[in-house]
């Protein structure tokens, strides 16, 4: 494989996580790109635009570049966006007929959606990246769309490989959407240890405006999924007074919501005083408040992976996290962080006491967490990316027509 289109409809690499639509996927997209072009594949990454002073083109580095394609007005709502995939993928497949590649990887079911019309269009190659399943998420407790849900399962049964971040992922895959085992590749994401390692809390702490109280860390989008209302609910069910520092901004049509009853919730609970709110950070600077931090608390619904848990593990700080998804693959229970069985406050309440009130516990397991972490890299993702590609070359594609 020479070169990809990696098909990102709804959210660019380019754009900033923690707020809007960016999150993990926005530094799963640009980080597996950015490691695929220094491995030699030319890697061209499609996104709405969502400005218009987007420019057509923006080339990150040698080898990565990021095209702009219209598609529905610019500052469309997410739940909007189905309507103007058949447009973006009109706009999509014009391109790739101008500048050909060898395969698509495409990213979220709303992509995938895109890609697998270009697949047919081109006859390329699709891979597909789901970040989250709509039957998984609907199994926990949120609204999905079926039409969401039958989309996916088309897709699956058209792609010619699905990556899974981890084995529970694709352990879902074939649970609910009964994806063939053969063509599931696991490819675990990175993350930059150049950016997040351990290093002197006092002085990251001094760096944030922080003071020595023990400090719990909530890093992500404010939405339902994310859990922010469990970790208030913890802290106050807590004995260690601790300061939450929240790093993360609204998202989603219930994100404003969402937050308003947040902020009352913490002064109903007399914790709103202990709470210190930071909007969402440049990537490069999230971990000086990793480091800062006695914990990271990852309270999610759901999630394929976390990279949140994984970033924080590298920078040698515990995570306690809801024991679903792919955290229950990076939180080695009792040896990196705890993991919480049924989202229960107390229950978090009691990890978090458990942790911050035995100091030399805290440090083995911030050891324990940033040796764990140093096995996952981009570079090791790329290198499998290409391997799976690779194998698809000795076979037919797959044809659901």
């Amino acid at each position: 494989m020479k070169s990809l289109a990696i098909v990102s409809l709804h959210t660019s690499p380019l754009a900033q996580p923690g707020s809007g639509d960016g999150g993990g996927m926005n530094v799963y997209v640009r980080e597996l790109a950015t490691a695929l072009a220094h491995a030699g594949v030319q890697c061209d990454v499609y996104t709405r635009r969502t400005s218009p002073d987007q420019p057509d083109r923006v080339d990150v580095e040698p080898g990565f570049r990021v095209r702009h394609i219209d598609a529905g007005a610019h500052d469309l709502d997410k739940a909007d966006l189905p309507a103007v995939v058949a447009p973006f993928t009109e706009r999509l497949i014009q391109s790739l007929e101008q500048n050909p590649v060898d395969a698509i990887h495409a990213n979220y079911w709303l992509s995938a959606d895109a890609g697998h019309r270009a697949k047919h269009e081109l006859n390329l190659p699709l891979a597909v990246t789901f970040h989250t399943l709509g039957s998984v998420k609907a199994a926990l407790g949120d609204h999905e769309p079926v039409w969401r849900i039958e989309a996916e399962h088309q897709i699956i049964g058209c792609s010619d490989v699905v990556f899974a971040s981890c084995d529970v992922e694709a352990e879902q895959l074939v649970e609910f959407y009964d994806t063939p085992a053969e063509r599931i590749g696991i490819v675990p994401p990175g993350v930059d240890h150049a950016l997040f390692s351990p290093g002197q809390k006092w002085a990251a702490r001094q760096a944030a405006g922080l003071d020595s109280s023990p400090m719990i860390l909530f890093v992500g989008r404010i939405q339902p999924l994310k859990g922010l209302d469990i970790a208030i609910q913890s802290l106050a069910a807590s004995s260690t007074g601790a300061t939450l520092v929240v790093v993360g901004g609204p998202s989603g049509e219930e994100g404003e919501a969402h937050l308003t009853d947040i902020e009352k919730m913490a002064v109903e609970l007399g914790v709103a005083d202990r709470i210190q709110w930071f909007p969402p950070q440049p990537h490069h600077l999230l971990s000086t408040f990793y480091r800062a931090a006695d914990l990271c608390i990852v309270p999610s619904r759901s999630e394929s992976f976390g990279l949140v848990a994984l970033e924080a593990s590298a920078c040698g700080t515990p995570v306690v996290a809801s024991a679903v998804g792919g955290l229950q693959t990076i939180v080695d229970h009792g040896r990196t962080g705890l993991l919480v069985p049924d989202r229960d406050p107390f229950m978090f309440a009691e990890a978090i006491d458990t942790i911050v009130n035995d100091e030399l516990l805290l440090i083995e397991m911030g050891d324990a967490a940033a040796r764990r972490a140093a096995g996952y890299t981009w570079r090791s993702a790329a290198t499998r990316v290409r391997e799976l590609f690779t194998r698809l070359d000795s076979r037919s594609l797959v044809d659901c027509r």
